[in-house]
């Protein structure tokens, strides 16, 4: 799969020091974005390899634990090219676990996959993207309540 590598778009991205993001991180680089790597990122790759035989292994979950409380807005890209029975079980149990967090489990496939999740995420959470997007949802509601029969027929009665 072929990644566009014009984009006119630029931001900076914060993403996982694991060597696993290392082929998204040469992509995302020579988009022109800027990276910036941590261990405990906004959003972290990994693999069903990863994950302990016992799902409740609470020193992995401890890692993930920490990583939702660094973040205010975390992802978990979790990266496997088919999803069998194993892989469904980790992304129920991980997002059961951390239910009304701000952890978000996203399942990906392949490297492409991630670098185009990581640039959606990050362009619909940027400052004037999320304003606009703001501001396109307040006019959808009124748009909504000016041509609603229901609040038409509502303002038409008196109490």
């Amino acid at each position: 799969m072929a990644i566009d590598t014009n984009t006119s778009w630029k931001t900076t991205l914060i993403i996982s020091a694991s060597p696993k993001c290392d082929e998204a991180s040469q992509i995302l680089l020579a988009q022109h974005h800027r990276i910036r790597r941590s261990d405990s990122t906004a959003f972290l790759l990994l693999t069903p390899e990863e994950f302990p035989a016992k799902l409740e292994n609470a020193e992995f979950l401890e890692r993930i634990e920490k990583f939702v409380q660094v973040h205010r807005n975390s992802f978990l890209l979790l990266q496997a090219p088919v999803y069998g029975k194993r892989e469904w079980e980790i992304l129920s149990s991980v997002q059961n676990r951390f239910l009304g967090r701000n952890l978000r489990v996203i399942p990906v496939h392949s490297t492409a996959d991630v670098v185009k999740g990581i640039l959606v995420i990050a362009k619909a959470t940027s400052k004037p993207s999320v304003v606009n997007l703001r501001d396109q949802m307040s006019l959808a509601c009124t748009h909504i309540i000016d041509r609603s029969p229901v609040w038409g027929m509502l303002r038409g009665m008196e109490f």
